[in-house]
């Protein structure tokens, strides 16, 4: 990946220049690394080395935002990819180290657009452990320019969604579920406290170029079957390894059916697939979504071309679906409530990451 761009000489390395995103060396058709037979092997298969040149193909949603978004590699299945991220959220299970990983950095202010620290999980004051936690990342948002969400306010994943999520942007949080942001569009990954600390110093964010799945939406939800039968589904199909490496995009005509927290409730449950995230398009329903919110002008209209290439497929149809239930003890464990059959009830909780 140091190989050197004959036009340029030395200031123009292979990785660096942009020849894959046709950029970089003035243009495309001006490098005479672009016009050697073959040509060049580009992000999505622009130009390849094996005398089959393609001059376009199509992209999904999220390979248009990683595009938007890259900053080092090439999106290969596979490769390692380094992403500018726009936004970041923790939560106070994660939170405290995270920053305690940032102030070691010696960086002043944050460097993201939004960075937001919630008070969500660890609420019940039974020791000062919990308190302390609070006390000292409110300390440091207040210090480091990042908003502070106090206990009440609401789960991080929903509130964020609300009040600072936008289409087409980036999102890491140190929380599996934070791919709920794909509910609008965003392209959210639940990542580690280190990598949300480097990310809020202006670093780097690393992960494997993952496959692309789609998942095609028919038809419309019956009374009394939710969103998160829809999920349920997707996991009775797909298993919870099914994701790995893989970002899961939802389209197909059923989608227009489905709400913005709908929507959010099934890309927040895709972490149960294992997935790297998953992602809704950015339409109508959002703009609408995003209104209501007051926050209509970071509404933007995102969806996949129609010649884009998919490595996996599936298929729901939302009017055949009925009421689901994870079984135990894995969340793909998935059966119709009308074949589980009465069951005595010890427990309810009301309110989780995926239904809040």
């Amino acid at each position: 990946w140091f190989r050197v761009c004959e036009h340029h000489f030395y200031f123009c390395f292979w990785a660096r220049c942009g020849l894959h995103r046709g950029e970089g060396c003035g243009s495309r058709n001006n490098c005479p690394e672009n016009n050697r037979e073959g040509g060049a092997q580009g992000a999505f298969g622009v130009l390849r080395r094996d005398k089959k040149e393609r001059t376009h193909m199509g992209m999904t949603i999220a390979q248009k935002i990683l595009k938007a978004h890259l900053v080092d590699g090439e999106m290969v299945v596979g490769q390692e990819i380094g992403l500018k991220i726009d936004q970041t959220l923790t939560q106070d299970a994660t939170g405290t180290m995270a920053y305690l990983q940032f102030e070691a950095m010696g960086v002043d202010q944050v460097k993201t657009e939004r960075s937001v620290a919630y008070i969500d999980h660890n609420t019940l004051q039974s020791g000062f452990e919990n308190a302390d936690d609070h006390k000292y990342i409110g300390s440091v948002a207040k210090k480091h320019g990042i908003y502070y969400s106090k206990a009440g306010n609401g789960i991080c994943h929903q509130v964020h969604l609300e009040r600072f999520g936008a289409p087409g942007k980036t999102l890491i949080g140190s929380d599996s579920h934070t791919p709920t942001g794909g509910g609008i569009g965003m392209l959210a990954f639940g990542a580690g406290g280190l990598d949300v600390a480097v990310a809020m110093g202006g670093g780097v964010y690393y992960i494997p170029m993952p496959k692309m799945v789609r998942v095609t939406l028919t038809g419309k939800l019956s009374p009394w079957v939710s969103a998160k039968d829809v999920i349920l589904d997707v996991l009775r199909q797909m298993t919870v390894k099914g994701g790995v490496g893989k970002i899961v995009e939802y389209a197909g005509e059923g989608v227009k059916t489905l709400s913005v927290p709908e929507r959010a409730t099934i890309t927040n449950m895709g972490a149960e697939l294992g997935a790297t995230t998953s992602i809704f398009p950015s339409d109508e329903a959002t703009k609408k979504f995003l209104e209501a919110q007051g926050r209509g002008d970071v509404w933007v209209p995102l969806s996949s071309d129609p010649d884009a290439e998919y490595d996996e497929e599936y298929t729901v149809d939302l009017s055949a679906l009925e009421p689901l239930a994870a079984m135990p003890h894995m969340p793909d464990n998935v059966k119709k409530v009308s074949e589980i059959g009465e069951i005595k009830v010890n427990q309810c909780c009301i309110g989780s990451c995926t239904n809040s």
